[in-house]
């Protein structure tokens, strides 16, 4: 992870009855007071909001989320809930919308369980189960098949290696042996790419990568592209990404979900809230770095209303 930065941290001067208080006067009355509820929840960290949110209930017997659903609409209302969920809560309440219903929005499956730690993976299934009573692994097993579900599950038993040490000798075995699992031979062996990807800790994977590179002359995504596709070669991408630098994943995410026709406005909520607390600072520089355009201005001109202010303030 090395030295990363967050945008929110603890309010140092954190009244809980003075924000309730505000809260409820912006939603009284004619019209909501949106500037209010930005300049609150976009400057308190997740445990400030989430006592904001008890407190609020303490005091007026009403929930916050509820009173806030009725006054604010659109992607301003998501990404003002989504900051009174923790990060966790918030994962597993968009792992389940990506597989409720027909079909399965397998991009989210991908971004979450392929980025996140043993930790966060361990509260995530938690999480879901306390929430919807039921299993996170049976579900995504129910959702996905073949190679896909294989490396899925194998993530949600959360058991990479997370430590910093590189066993050079592992290395060179590893890089071999996706060598000849892949472009060595007709035909690839998933699940050696599996085992490797997912249970190595990043910087192995990075010595791992380097030697491939000098084995096979070629990048190691290079090669995921040629010998998988679909969702299993988003899988690996994602993994070999993160493991690369996480941040500048997520900088692409965000940057897959400004582009093009629509702004893919889940994606951002999903990021911006999500890494707020963490490396939202290092994602902003890695995006500048990457993309020659600072994120705040590409927020500005992709995105509108309440919806813009409230990114920007959390963007800080």
């Amino acid at each position: 992870m090395g030295n990363v930065q967050p945008t929110i941290v603890a309010y140092p001067d954190f009244d809980v009855l003075a924000d309730i208080k505000a809260i409820r006067k912006a939603c009284k009355g004619l019209g909501t007071d949106e500037e209010a509820i930005i300049n609150i929840l976009a400057n308190r960290s997740c445990p400030q909001r989430l006592e904001i949110k008890q407190a609020y209930f303490d005091k007026y017997d009403d929930e916050l989320v509820e009173v806030l659903k009725k006054e604010l609409s659109g992607s301003f209302e998501k990404v003002v809930i989504a900051l009174l969920d923790s990060p966790t809560v918030f994962d597993a309440k968009e792992l389940r919308k990506a597989m409720k219903g027909a079909g399965t929005d397998e991009d989210i499956l991908v971004e979450i369980l392929c980025s996140r730690s043993n930790e966060e993976i361990c509260a995530v299934k938690q999480a879901y189960n306390e929430l919807f009573e039921r299993d996170l692994e049976e579900d995504i097993a129910g959702d996905t098949s073949g190679d896909v579900r294989n490396l899925l599950l194998t993530l949600l038993q959360a058991q990479r290696d997370e430590g910093f040490e590189v066993d050079e000798e592992q290395a060179e075995a590893d890089a071999t042996e996706l060598f000849e699992a892949g472009e060595g031979q007709f035909g690839t062996d998933e699940s050696v790419f599996t085992t490797i990807l997912v249970k190595r800790n990043y910087m192995q994977l990075q010595a791992t990568f380097k030697i491939y590179e000098q084995l096979a002359d070629s990048d190691i995504k290079d090669a995921i592209k040629n010998e998988a596709s679909g969702t299993l070669q988003k899988c690996y991408i994602t993994i070999v990404r993160c493991a690369k630098n996480l941040q500048l994943y997520f900088a692409r995410r965000l940057k897959h979900g400004i582009k093009g026709i629509g702004t893919d406005e889940d994606t951002l909520i999903r990021i911006i809230v999500g890494r707020a607390e963490i490396d939202l600072e290092t994602i902003k520089d890695m995006y500048s770095e990457k993309y020659d355009v600072p994120l705040k201005e590409a927020v500005c001109s992709e995105c509108g209303g309440d919806f813009k202010r409230m990114l920007l303030a959390i963007l800080h």
